[in-house]
């Protein structure tokens, strides 16, 4: 054997892996997810369309013949009112559907035909050149009737840029967002999950919601849809509800979603559409203004 080689190729492997290697603790959901998740570029409105790998062709034959035949579904849940985090509670066998980094022409319009073959909404958390790149796209999400929050404007690490910058990092993408649909956004997601108690604070206070995450697809990795399926299904069954975390920009999560909702269905889940709650000013507040009209 060529040891020479054998280390190459060792290395070569280790470098380009590096984004997918688990802490050597890991203690918590968002310690793995902000190892794992690739530090990938969004893309760009030029960019080529991922095709479909060859190997799926035969890994996903079996999940084929479980997709809906377009027959009436209940896998619809309640509608959930929220104004912060923990407004979020959910029952045993509820789900949120989520899906970060998008909006991905191609493929978010395919996710979204998808929902409504089975009659359930989902929250989208764009990146802010992506809305920016494809505001048609972002607009369609809208006109769905889908929960929409931002996700920075350049995906970076927040975790690694200071408060101020990461706070400008953050306010630029959800005026991106705001500006591509027309609307305001009130929901966020920290990328790679990297957040820290001053800027949830600092998010909080400009009245919108952290979406946190339960359930980790794992649908950035190199697998076939029919695994990312059965890796989340194995996720819910140890946890039992959640919000579970997927992206409008890969293929296989276009490919594995209709499986993922029949799965969901046929074991009795409920996906819970997700909505804003504006809350009204205080009522302390109120009366001191109407108290200093009276004044004046």
């Amino acid at each position: 054997m060529n040891y020479r080689v054998l280390l190459a190729g060792l290395a070569v492997s280790l470098a380009l892996g590096g984004c997918a290697t688990k802490p050597a603790n890991d203690a918590s959901l968002k310690s793995g997810y902000a190892a794992e998740e690739p530090r990938h570029k969004p893309l760009k409105a030029n960019d080529p369309v991922e095709m479909e790998p060859k190997k799926w062709l035969v890994a996903d034959l079996e999940t084929r013949d479980q997709e809906d035949a377009g027959g009436p579904h209940n896998l619809a849940g309640r509608t959930l009112e929220v104004a912060s985090l923990k407004d979020i509670r959910l029952a045993d066998k509820e789900v949120i559907l989520t899906f970060d980094d998008g909006p991905a022409p191609g493929k978010t319009d395919r996710i979204l035909a998808t929902l409504d073959r089975f009659g359930v909404k989902a929250a989208f958390m764009m990146v802010g050149e992506m809305a920016q790149a494809h505001p048609a796209t972002a607009r369609e999400v809208l006109a769905h009737g889908d929960a929409i929050g931002s996700h920075t404007f350049r995906h970076p690490d927040l975790d690694k840029m200071t408060f101020d910058a990461a706070m400008a990092e953050i306010a630029r993408g959800k005026d991106a967002v705001t500006k591509a649909i027309g609307t305001d956004v009130p929901f966020f997601r920290f990328p790679y999950l990297a957040d820290s108690k001053r800027l949830r604070t600092a998010i909080a206070a400009r009245d919108m919601v952290v979406m946190d995450v339960d359930i980790d697809s794992k649908d950035y990795f190199t697998s076939t849809p029919a695994s990312v399926v059965d890796r989340t299904m194995k996720q819910l069954h140890q946890r039992g509800h959640g919000i579970v975390l997927m992206h409008d920009i890969h293929q296989r999560t276009v490919r594995m979603l209709p499986v993922l909702l029949s799965r969901l269905e046929k074991e009795g889940y409920k996906v819970v559409t997700l909505k804003y709650r504006h809350t009204p000013a205080p009522a302390t507040n109120l009366v001191a203004q109407a108290d200093t009209k009276m004044v004046r």
